[in-house]
């Protein structure tokens, strides 16, 4: 059946585990060929969609399964009466397999077929069918050439399966890959469409499971879950008699002289998250400002680490690091918050701090880095974790033992015995200063209401995202604050208070 990105099911697979599944179906019974006619029909129906007074078509097909879906969708549009060519990038001697099949089948239903140059003409909608699943390494010529003519066309991209270049299992480009306005993608999904470089790639995605029963997917390996509405964890509703006691007491630590402005941020998403109580520990020039902002937040002005210990033995959860610094004030403080046997959540400078090796992480920390302090806690470059976000969010969970939210596009949430949990959901314009403040409150409110690391990181992230996603819609200009009311919003709306 066909999904659209809203309605996609939630396991997500990495290329070998979808082979695994395709080898089953047609282990079961379903001939390959059938499984490529369905395909074919799948991407010519969403092409058709996507451009309904579309009447003309080049297909760039290689010389593996993936182009065999390619000859069978010209086989489609030829029945239809669009103009139709099919440009050869890789040699079709080379084919096999139900591949030379459906290069067989176009041919005698009169497809135009040609090899493809560097001086060949790009008309109509074109399919992208050169390297589907199976690339590992760099995209290499004559692929390399053929690629970059598709990018520079102009012309509306259907990629069949995967945008050639992209890699399944990571997200990451490998050299080059198709900017493509629809995918149409089949069996099970792959992982590497919905995080890093992906959402740059992969345009309008749609996905059909090629009537691949259930049961066939039993026992192969998930690689992680994406988050949606009908899986996420959720709160429970409150008693008539509920009083702030019973949802925690949140202290955060940060805002160290010029940097208040981030651990104010981290104050009020916990407050309007449902936290029963908020204490706020920072510079004491600041506390005018939480006052006038905050007043609900309970704020204290601290010069040193020991005029934390009596706060720290009346909270539940700290949130340590929005503003905090890396000079000895910061240092201080975080070291006082490493000996405390609470939950904890760790951002921007208490992990700049942690990679430094000046401190210890504490048990049951939740730790919320960005692609760069993400690089400095595992002693690689930041493109190194890009080129593999999931491995490197994985290995950040054990090496610290901690709940990983890796952010960025196609943000990760790892667990230390192997769960990972993805959130594609977001919006460039949150592309600005202080989100992940505001991601760090909400998760230790989260926490301070009773959720263990995973379920809190998860549902942050995921109300985080869609909140950005609706402030999004507005444009440029977003504003970090601008998101906490509607994660409050979304949170209601997810988990209501009352029955």
């Amino acid at each position: 059946m066909p999904h659209t990105k809203d309605e996609l099911p939630d396991a997500l697979y990495g290329a070998a585990q979808v082979r695994e599944i395709d080898a089953r179906l047609i282990a079961a019974g379903t001939p390959g060929f059938e499984l490529m006619q369905r395909a074919a029909h799948a991407t010519w129906r969403a092409l058709v969609r996507q451009w309904p007074s579309a009447d003309e078509m080049t297909v760039l097909a290689g010389h593996g399964n993936n182009a065999g879906d390619g000859y069978l969708i010209a086989v489609l549009a030829q029945r239809a009466g669009w103009s139709v060519r099919v440009l050869a990038v890789g040699d079709p001697q080379r084919l096999q397999g139900d591949a030379a099949l459906a290069h067989a089948q176009a041919l005698a239903e009169g497809v135009s077929v040609q090899g493809w140059t560097v001086q060949s003409e790009l008309r109509g909608v074109i399919v992208d069918a050169l390297l589907g699943t199976g690339l590992t390494g760099e995209v290499r010529e004559p692929y390399l050439d053929a690629i970059k003519t598709i990018n520079a066309s102009g012309l509306p991209v259907t990629a069949v399966d995967i945008p050639s270049g992209l890699s399944a299992d990571t997200g990451h480009v490998l050299g080059v890959a198709v900017r493509a306005d629809l995918t149409v993608t089949f069996i099970g999904l792959k992982i590497g469409l919905f995080t890093g470089d992906a959402a740059d790639y992969t345009g309008h995605l749609v996905f059909n499971d090629l009537q691949a029963a259930a049961e066939t997917c039993r026992d192969i390996c998930v690689r992680a879950r994406r988050l949606n509405a009908a899986n996420l964890p959720r709160l429970t509703p409150r008693a008539p008699t509920a009083h702030k006691g019973r949802f925690g007491h949140v202290l955060l630590i940060g805002g160290d002289q010029g940097f208040g402005g981030a651990i104010l941020l981290s104050s009020e998403s916990a407050l309007r998250s449902g936290a029963g109580m908020v204490s706020l520990a920072t510079r004491p020039e600041h506390v005018p400002a939480a006052l006038t902002r905050i007043p609900e937040v309970m704020a204290l002005g601290v010069s040193s680490a020991n005029q934390l210990m009596g706060l720290l033995e009346k909270v539940s959860v700290l949130v340590v690091g929005p503003g905090l610094g890396q000079a000895g004030w910061g240092r201080a403080l975080l070291s006082a918050a490493a000996n405390a046997a609470l939950p904890q959540v760790w951002d921007a400078d208490a992990l700049n701090l942690l990679a430094s090796g000046c401190v210890s992480l504490p048990k049951d920390c939740v730790i919320t880095p960005h692609p760069g302090e993400a690089a400095r806690l595992l002693g690689i470059s930041t493109a190194e974790v890009q080129a593999d976000r999931l491995a490197a969010a994985l290995a950040l969970s054990k090496k610290y033992t901690a709940v990983v939210v890796l952010k960025g596009a196609g943000s990760l949430i790892a667990h230390p015995d192997g769960r990972l949990a993805l959130c594609h959901q977001g919006h460039p314009a949150m592309a600005t200063a202080g989100l992940g403040d505001v991601l760090a409150g909400l998760t230790g409110a989260l926490l301070a209401q009773g959720m263990d690391g995973f379920d809190a990181a998860c549902l942050a992230v995921w109300l985080h995202a869609n909140a950005g996603m609706q402030q999004g819609k507005f444009g440029r200009g977003l504003a970090a604050s601008d998101l906490i009311p509607a994660i409050r919003q979304l949170l209601e709306e997810h988990a209501p208070c009352l029955k």
